[in-house]
């Protein structure tokens, strides 16, 4: 068992005993990916929902993979993901209703700022992953199934290379997230693929800069999916979709969402992207 799922499983029984019957005690349990709850997303969202809906949420952190693998076993109520192909699988074999957009940011490459291998400015992400490999730059990766490396994964795959050798590492904390995996990277000052939102919230702690950016391909998006209560009855699925509702609507979570990290960053970390919010905006996509 991987150790995001083993600690989901740790917390799910020690912190919250009884918690098989969520509804029961009156509060709503999310597995997240990781990226968003290092950001202090999950936790403003969380607290926000409670104090105008007074229904308590709390959350395990793992990577995609692993929180989908929580999810299989009915422990907890929604997840909070980002890697399409694993979401899709997880629905159509009936553990999930629906896949429910929420938000996106982006995927950027990072290196040392002199940058020997010389990617910096490439409008494609293939092409620099390409270079990358060509010229053997050392490259951290996740390595976990994590939404980040399945995304990473892809780009690879775009670029038809299957990365390998003693250049291609995999970082030994990787499955811990991407903060510890991003440090691990500058301590290396090697190359790595890495949300946007995590970069931000640690670029004054690390010498790594942006490299590659704003390819289409890099988009990262963020989907909510309720547990099937067929499948697994004792969820809290009212109030999961309660949760969802909130989540989803352009004057509540939607715009707190519009607006974290502008404050600090001088642009959103995050932004809106619930059918309900593009429906204001005219968006049909």
């Amino acid at each position: 068992m991987k150790k995001a799922v083993a600690i989901g499983f740790i917390w799910l029984i020690f912190i919250f005993p009884g918690v098989c019957n969520a509804q029961s005690n009156g509060f709503i349990l999310l597995a997240s990916t990781i990226g968003p709850i290092d950001s202090g997303i999950v936790d403003l969202l969380e607290n926000e929902f409670e104090k105008e809906i007074g229904i308590r949420v709390r959350h395990v952190g793992a990577d995609t993979g692993a929180a989908l693998e929580i999810a299989k076993k009915g422990n907890v109520d929604l997840v909070m993901v980002h890697a399409k192909s694993l979401e899709e699988k997880f629905v159509q074999e009936g553990f999930g209703t629906e896949r429910i957009a929420l938000m996106y940011n982006d995927f950027v490459i990072v290196g040392p700022a002199v940058d020997p291998a010389g990617i910096k400015g490439l409008k494609s992400a293939p092409e620099a992953l390409k270079k990358l490999s060509e010229k053997q730059a050392v490259f951290v990766t996740r390595g976990d199934r994590s939404g980040t490396h399945v995304a990473e994964m892809e780009i690879w795959q775009k670029a038809g290379i299957k990365p390998q050798g003693s250049w291609y590492y995999t970082c030994p904390r990787g499955a811990e997230g991407n903060v510890p995996t991003l440090r691990h990277t500058d301590k290396m000052q090697a190359y790595t693929y890495m949300d946007r939102a995590t970069y931000l919230a640690l670029k004054d702690q690390i010498s790594l800069v942006i490299l590659v950016e704003k390819d289409e391909v890099m988009m990262n998006f963020i989907s909510l999916i309720p547990v099937n209560p067929q499948k697994f009855p004792r969820v809290n699925n009212e109030g999961a979709r309660k949760f969802v509702r909130w989540l989803t609507s352009p004057d509540k979570g939607q715009k707190i969402i519009q607006d974290f990290g502008r404050d600090k960053y001088g642009s959103p970390l995050f932004f809106p992207n619930s059918k309900e919010w593009r429906e204001t905006k005219g968006l049909n996509k």
